[in-house]
């Protein structure tokens, strides 16, 4: 004999899936809600159900809600807090810094390696703070950086190159001025680039260090045809290409650059050391410019604009017109250019008889 409950309790199980369709909209679907609370009567009408079964989905709904609220919310709001996590601006710096390395600051760079620095550049340019203060921009940018990494040729860095750019008034131009630039370097593949510096100081210079370093007798046996050796001598030209640029804040993010000056200065090479060192050899871009400007009605001078998009303590992402990018690591507070005065004329010899001295032969008197 079924008991009067247990009648109840299949017939409800039965009404529930029957009537379940009325409220998912599709057959044979599950609907998880709270308890159904039947009351007294054992057996309630098709209506009565389905609305007692509505009212115990309501109230289990509004209670897990108000659970929600109360653990995760903020101020009594039903959407639930997200943790946002800082983003770590070292981590990406150091991820960035590796890159670096192991590309030569990006001369050997991979289409995938430079995919990769593209996303950390956007990362580290999306969490930069902005200011609309020129004056300040200035403070933060003075001191002595050295280039780490370039998305295009190192050189293009240079104020030299980028007012070459601006020259340039169609986009079939620069194309070519692109091209130029890539040929520039394969013609002198043979070369080495040192380090490529920018002093900037707070009163508004920029100076533009790019030091390069060239095999004097690449191969010794073109001199020594009865040698094997097929190698050259551990002797060097050095020397060290410098622009002068003045630079001028026009925002909080973007500076006017003004070419002045390029030279050769720190030449190992005797007799050449004596004539760049000496006044009037320095080429005056600005003279070239007010010759240009008098004589072609076209010209402008160029006064590219340089766009700062990340910068802290240690380092700072530049763009140029064409969206290359140059990460600079800073080297010290210093608005002082090299002095390379002290860089002997000689070829590098006298440093390599005095290692061999020291490493080899042993005299010492």
């Amino acid at each position: 004999m079924v008991s009067t409950r247990t009648r109840a309790t299949l017939y409800t199980l039965i009404s529930y899936a029957g009537s379940t369709v009325a409220f998912v909209g599709a057959p044979h679907r599950c609907v998880r809600g709270g308890s159904l609370n039947v009351g007294s009567d054992p057996y309630p009408t098709s209506d009565e159900f389905q609305r007692r079964l509505l009212e115990s989905q309501l109230e289990n709904r509004s209670a897990v809600e108000d659970e929600v609220s109360g653990v995760n919310g903020i101020n009594g709001d039903s959407e639930p807090a997200v943790d946002v996590v800082p983003i770590d601006t070292t981590k990406l710096e150091n991820s960035l810094l590796r890159v670096c390395a192991g590309t030569d600051r990006g001369q050997f760079a991979k289409a995938q390696q430079h995919d990769e620095m593209a996303r950390i550049v956007s990362s580290l340019e999306g969490i930069s703070p902005k200011s609309d203060d020129p004056d300040s921009m200035m403070t933060s940018l003075a001191g002595t950086w050295e280039l780490v990494y370039s998305s295009t040729q190192l050189f293009r860095s240079s104020p030299f190159f980028l007012a070459g750019r601006e020259t340039c008034k169609t986009e079939d131009e620069a194309k070519q001025y692109a091209w130029f630039c890539d040929m520039h370097r394969a013609a002198l593949a043979i070369s080495t680039i040192g380090v490529v510096r920018q002093v900037i100081s707070s009163s508004g210079k920029l100076v533009n260090e790019f030091q390069v370093k060239v095999g004097s007798i690449p191969f010794l046996n073109d001199f020594v045809p009865f040698l094997s050796y097929s190698g050259g001598l551990p002797v060097t030209i050095d020397g060290a290409i410098v622009s002068t640029a003045d630079i001028t804040p026009i925002s909080g993010s973007e500076c006017e650059l003004y070419m002045d000056t390029v030279e050769i200065k720190g030449s190992n090479v005797p007799i050449l050391r004596s004539l760049l060192d000496s006044d009037g050899v320095a080429l005056k871009s600005r003279d070239l410019s007010d010759v240009l400007e008098k004589n072609i009605d076209s010209y402008e001078r160029p006064r590219p604009k340089l766009r700062t998009t990340y910068l802290d303590d240690s380092m700072r992402i530049n763009r140029d017109k064409d969206d290359n990018v140059f990460v600079y690591a800073r080297v010290s507070d210093s608005e002082e250019p090299t002095d390379y005065d002290n860089v002997m004329a000689d070829l590098g010899i006298g440093s390599l008889l005095e290692n061999f001295n020291d490493s080899v032969a042993k005299i010492y008197l």
